[in-house]
């Protein structure tokens, strides 16, 4: 049974504008998330570099602006958008996947023996997905709470790490990646969010909404 003195532990509202029980609804957690390349190298096996993930990060996005002169004062508007690289630290596992996964996709975007690019960006360019889960695992399969995807990507640059003898870690790879565009979508890989969907249909305050 619900302990009703929980739903006060939230920030309090008018009544006409909160549901009678106000309980603050499950935040969606850092730790719980699942990362997976597409035409990523060459071979096209990426299982081993999602299992391989320490951290990530989500889209940036910012609109350059438009400054209007006008009588006594200036005005703005937005202007072309700019999406900002996202990065990914891999651990470097004993087999050698992650590293040759990694070198297969640079080895796309330039031959370094024979001092050769790629002709055109789609002989390189891979497609970057990021998921956040709920926690479910085993028999219980995980939902997918948010689905962003990143298309046109590609390796700006990539560090190998460092070693020491006094260190205590294990070895990484971290990878930046720019990307062209990104679309944020509902649950798994459904309809593209809209302003109206947001609000709406996937609100945070839809009935029946995870309570935390």
């Amino acid at each position: 049974m619900a302990i009703s003195t929980l739903l006060n532990l939230t920030v309090p509202l008018a009544n006409d504008t909160s549901a009678s029980s106000q309980g603050l609804l499950m935040p969606k957690l850092q730790y719980r998330f699942r990362v997976t390349l597409e035409n990523f190298g060459i071979t096209g096996n990426t299982t081993e570099l999602t299992k391989q993930v320490i951290d990530a990060t989500r889209p940036n996005i910012s609109f350059q602006q438009i400054p209007i002169d006008v009588y006594n004062s200036k005005i703005y508007m937005a202007g072309k958008h700019e999406w900002q690289a996202v990065t990914m630290n891999l651990r470097d596992d004993v087999n050698g996947n992650v590293q040759r996964s990694v070198g297969e996709q640079l080895q796309k975007q330039f031959d370094f023996f024979e001092q050769s690019s790629a002709a055109t960006g789609q002989d390189y360019k891979f497609t970057q997905r990021i998921e956040v889960l709920d926690g479910g695992n085993g028999a219980n399969t995980p939902a997918v709470l948010e689905t962003w995807e990143l298309y046109g990507c590609y390796l700006t640059s990539v560090d190998y790490g460092s070693m020491s003898y006094s260190a205590n870690d294990a070895m990484t790879v971290a990878l930046n990646i720019q990307y062209d565009n990104a679309v944020q979508l509902n649950v798994g890989v459904g309809t593209p969010n809209n302003f109206q969907d947001r609000n709406t249909e996937t609100g945070t305050g839809a009935t029946g909404a995870a309570a935390l």
